[in-house]
C-alpha cells in the first residue's frame, strides 16, 4: 500500500486539481491510501463528499496534505515553501516549468532530497509527450476565445473581428511553432474563419499540420526571412515555442517587436518556460495584459487553470497510469515499465538529472 498526496493548488487563479474523483477512485481500488485536501478540487466542481464517496482520505491542512503521501501530486509548481516542506522519501509529480524558475527555489528542491518529476518533460522516444499534449491541446483550443477577446477595442486591441465579415478580410493570426499547442490553435482559429499562418522548424510537424488544416492555413519553414515577413502584417502572434526541460529561445527580438502593427497582439503561450520575445514577462488571470512597443501582451503562464473541470479530467487520464505504476511497483520498476518517466525527473536526491534543465542553468551561468 502507497499513501498519495493531493493538496490544494495555492496559486492565484488556480482551479485544477492534479486528481479528479475517479483517478483517486483507481487508486483506492489499487488498494493504496489518497490524501486530499479539504476543497482541493472545489474549483473544477469536486467536492470532498465526491471523494470520500470514492474512498479520498480528506485532510484539513495543506501541511499535512503535503507530507502525508509518499507520492504527492500537484498540478502547478508549488511555491518555494511547499518545496520546503517535502522530504527525500517523497516523489513530486506536477508541471514544474524549473529552466523558468528562480534559482532559489530549485536549490530549496535540491536540499529538501525530494524526486521531482515534471509532466512537461515526460517523453516518449518518438518525442511525444504524453502528459503535456493534454493541457497544449486544451490551450490551444481556447485560442480563439482569448485572441478574439483581445482584439478587441475595449481590451486594447485594434478593433479587428476574428472571422471579419462579407466585405472585410479576417484577421492575421501567426502562430510560431506548430506542436500540439500550434497545431490545435491553428486549426480552431481556421475553423473560426480567421486567416493563419503557422512556422516551424519542423518540416514534418508542418506537413502534418498542413494536412489536417486541409487549405484553410498556410504552414511556412520558421527562416528569418518568413519570421520578419509575417511579423510585419500579423494582427496576433501566437508564441507556441517548446523545448522540453530547457528556457524558451527568445524569437521575437523587442526590434522585431516594433515593426508590428500598432496596438497588435502577441500571446506568449511559452511564458512558463521563459517565453519567446525579449517583451515577454509572466501576467495572471485577473491581469493578463500589458502595453509594451505599443503591442498588447498576453503572457499567463496557467492558461487551462481557469477551464479546472476539463483541464483537471484531462490530467488524470494522462497521469494516472504513471500513478499507478509507481504505486503498485515503485519509482525504480515504473521507469523499467515506463522508460518515458526517466526523461521526466529533473532533480533527484540533490542531483539534477534532466539534460534540459543542466543546459538551462549553464547557460544562465554564462549569460
Amino acid at each position: 500500500m502507497t499513501d498519495i498526496s493531493i493538496p490544494r493548488e495555492v496559486r492565484p487563479h488556480e482551479y485544477r486539481v492534479a486528481l479528479a474523483p475517479a483517478g483517486v477512485h483507481a487508486l483506492t481500488q489499487a488498494g493504496h491510501r489518497v490524501f486530499v485536501e479539504h476543497n482541493a478540487g472545489l474549483g473544477s466542481g469536486f467536492d470532498d463528499e465526491t471523494y470520500r464517496a470514492v474512498g479520498a482520505i480528506i485532510v484539513y491542512s495543506h501541511e499535512e496534505a503535503l507530507a502525508r503521501g509518499h507520492i504527492v501530486a500537484k498540478v502547478a509548481r508549488p511555491t518555494n515553501e511547499e518545496f520546503a516542506m517535502l522530504g527525500e522519501d517523497q516523489i513530486l509529480l506536477g508541471f514544474l516549468h524549473l529552466a523558468a524558475g528562480r534559482r532559489g527555489k530549485i536549490r530549496i528542491l535540491q536540499e529538501s532530497g525530494a524526486c521531482a518529476i515534471g509532466w512537461e518533460t515526460v517523453q516518449q522516444e518518438d518525442g511525444f509527450l504524453p502528459v503535456l499534449r493534454g493541457v497544449s491541446t486544451i490551450a490551444g483550443r481556447m485560442m480563439p476565445q482569448i485572441v478574439g477577446r483581445f482584439m478587441q477595442n475595449d481590451q486594447g486591441g485594434r478593433g479587428v473581428a476574428l472571422s471579419g465579415c462579407p466585405t472585410v478580410p479576417p484577421a492575421e493570426i501567426v502562430i510560431l511553432g506548430a506542436g500540439s499547442f500550434g497545431s490545435e490553435a491553428a486549426l480552431a482559429l481556421a475553423g473560426n474563419n480567421a486567416s493563419v499562418y503557422v512556422l516551424d522548424i519542423n518540416l514534418r510537424a508542418l506537413e502534418r499540420l498542413n494536412r489536417r488544416l486541409a487549405g484553410r492555413g498556410v504552414t511556412m519553414a520558421a527562416t528569418d526571412y518568413n519570421l520578419r515577413k509575417v511579423v510585419r502584417f500579423a494582427d496576433a502572434i501566437i508564441g507556441a515555442v517548446y523545448v522540453p526541460g530547457q528556457r524558451t529561445p527568445i524569437l521575437l527580438t523587442r526590434e522585431l517587436m516594433r515593426t508590428m502593427r500598432p496596438r497588435s497582439l502577441f500571446v506568449d503561450a511559452s511564458i512558463d518556460q521563459g517565453g519567446c520575445a525579449e517583451t515577454s514577462r509572466p501576467t495572471t488571470h485577473a491581469n493578463p495584459t500589458y502595453m509594451e512597443e505599443g503591442i498588447l501582451h498576453y503572457c499567463v503562464p496557467n492558461i487551462t487553470s481557469v477551464v479546472g473541470r476539463t483541464a483537471s479530467h484531462s490530467l488524470t487520464h494522462a497521469t494516472l497510469p504513471y500513478l499507478l505504476a509507481i504505486a503498485n511497483h515503485g519509482l525504480k520498476e515504473a521507469l523499467q515499465g515506463y522508460p518515458e518517466l526517466r526523461r521526466g525527473i529533473n532533480i533527484c536526491h540533490g542531483e539534477i538529472i534532466h539534460e534540459g534543465l543542466k543546459h538551462a542553468l549553464l547557460q544562465e551561468a554564462d549569460a
